[in-house]
C-alpha cells in the first residue's frame, strides 16, 4: 500500500471535519493548506462581487500565498485534496499548493464539500497545475459522511 496525504483547505471547517473523517479512513496523515492572510466572513462573501473570494475566483491566474509550512510530498504516492466548491471549481489556493511541488507519478484525488453544487469544471481548472500525474475524478461528500462511506469510496477507486 502506498502513503497517503488528506492535504485540505477549509474555510468555515466543514473541509475540515471531512478531511479528518477521510483521512481516518485512508489510513493517511492530515495536512492542512492555510492561507497566509486567513480570509474573513466578508472576504468569503461570493454575493459581493469586490469580495476577495469573488476577485480571486474571477481571476483563474490568482494564486493565494500560502501559509502553513510545506510537506515533504515524497514521502507520498497519493494525494487526496479537499476544498469547498467555490463557482463550480477549486478555490484558486488549490492550484498554488498544487503548483508548490513536483507531482510527476502521483495520483492525486480531489474531493470537495459543497450546500448544493457538484464538481464541475474543478478537474478541468486542476489539472494544468499537476503535470505528470494522474487526477483521477473527484466527489463531493456531505459534512456528515462516515468512515464507511469514505472506506467504500477509496475501495471503489482502485488505488
Amino acid at each position: 500500500m502506498s502513503k497517503r496525504l488528506v492535504a485540505y483547505f477549509s474555510a468555515s471547517g466543514v473541509t475540515a471535519k471531512v478531511a479528518d473523517t477521510l483521512a481516518k479512513a485512508a489510513g493517511a496523515d492530515l495536512y492542512e493548506i492555510k492561507p497566509a492572510i486567513p480570509y474573513t466572513e466578508a472576504d468569503l462573501d461570493w454575493r459581493n462581487k469586490d469580495s476577495r473570494s469573488s476577485i480571486e475566483m474571477r481571476d483563474p491566474a490568482s494564486r493565494p500565498t500560502i501559509g502553513s509550512a510545506a510537506v515533504d510530498m515524497s514521502e507520498y504516492d497519493t494525494l487526496f485534496v479537499g476544498f469547498p466548491i467555490w463557482w463550480y471549481v477549486a478555490p484558486t489556493i488549490i492550484n498554488t499548493f498544487l503548483e508548490s511541488y513536483d507531482l510527476s507519478g502521483k495520483t492525486i484525488i480531489p474531493f470537495a464539500t459543497s450546500g448544493s453544487s457538484g464538481m464541475g469544471k474543478t478537474n478541468e481548472r486542476l489539472s494544468p497545475s499537476c503535470p505528470g500525474s494522474k487526477l483521477l475524478d473527484g466527489r463531493v461528500f456531505k459534512s456528515n459522511t462516515s468512515s464507511d462511506e469514505f472506506i467504500a469510496w477509496i475501495k471503489s477507486l482502485d488505488i
